[in-house]
């Protein structure tokens, strides 16, 4: 398979670090409270597309918010041009390119059903969590450009494997509850929004739990893939994500009990995306897709004879 030679590396690169700014840039929309500072959507006001001087600074934070989408869908463009203009054609990457470019308006529409929504907590959740999907495909795009197109292949025993999609599946369990602990908490974007009506501290526990969960199993993984001899950057995978937890578990216990400043509350948002972003370089680092043909001897009619006539006259009672 030939090496990919276009912009579409860098443009996919671009493409996950700004999906996972908009998180960030949505976060403090909600902690600045100008959730609502274009109260209606697909317009900012009922009379205007952009912010006016009436809606003050929190319209023009709402609405600074709204244009990162056009940043996105532009670079989502670039990559399905460069991913068509790939010589020989491969397909995973378009359908893949494809795939973040249809997914950004649908991310859009979905925010602006929290608008009108008034900012329920639950679709605020639904929005953020859209939002960890985007990611995946972004970074499954930017991953499978340094790849070939054969079939996967596993560098790591089928039980660390499974180890991965457990300590995965964690992962999305500590982010999902995550997202109703904030919809639980003041931070609800605009001083009349609703919250999830749950007892902010029970629903914090559940979240510690599920963190502890995750620590301990990315713990095993990494331990077990020592054991095992797996390749290094398998390892090294391994240890940045329990880093990466170490340091959003520390940030999440000191927003709890500093009773959730907004500034680490947005560290902590990014460090959610963090956290999903190091579980995938973790199962991508247990598989591979070779990136060319291993060359195979092609034996002349001639040879196969005469390795034929040799092993006959080898056999046994010849």
């Amino acid at each position: 398979m030939r090496e990919v030679k276009s912009l579409l590396r860098p443009l996919a690169l671009a493409s996950l670090i700004a999906n996972i700014g908009l998180i960030v840039t949505g976060g403090a929309v909600r902690l600045t409270g100008s959730g609502l500072g274009c109260p209606t959507w697909p317009k900012c006001t009922d009379a205007s597309y952009t912010t006016t001087e009436a809606m003050g600074v929190h319209g023009v934070i709402e609405f600074g918010n709204r244009l990162l989408n056009f940043v996105l869908i532009a670079v989502a463009l670039g990559c399905v041009f460069e991913a068509f203009r790939l010589r020989p054609r491969r397909w995973p990457l378009i359908v893949l390119s494809l795939g973040v470019l249809a997914y950004i308006p649908v991310q859009a529409v979905v925010g602006g059903i929290t608008v009108l929504t008034k900012l329920n907590p639950w679709v605020v959740g639904v929005h953020f969590l859209a939002s960890i999907g985007l990611i995946t495909v972004a970074y499954a795009l930017w991953r499978r450009t340094a790849e070939g197109d054969r079939a996967p292949r596993l560098l790591v025993p089928p039980p660390l494997r499974q180890l991965g999609a457990l300590t995965a599946i964690a992962g999305g369990a500590v982010i999902a509850v995550g997202v109703v602990v904030t919809g639980s908490g003041p931070h609800a974007g605009d001083e009349h929004a609703k919250r999830t009506g749950l007892d902010p501290a029970a629903v914090a526990q559940a979240h510690a739990d599920l963190v502890f969960l995750l620590i301990g199993l990315t713990v095993a993984l990494v331990l077990a893939l020592r054991a095992t001899h797996a390749p290094a950057a398998a390892v090294r995978a391994a240890v940045v994500l329990l880093a990466i937890e170490f340091g959003q578990g520390l940030i999440g216990f000191v927003q709890y009990f500093t009773h959730l400043p907004i500034v680490l509350v947005g560290v902590h948002l990014l460090g959610a995306a963090l956290v999903w972003v190091g579980i995938l370089n973790v199962l991508w680092s247990m598989r591979s897709r070779d990136t060319e043909v291993t060359p195979q001897r092609v034996e002349s009619p001639q040879s196969r004879a005469m390795t034929a006539s040799a092993s006959r006259s080898a056999a046994p009672g010849a």
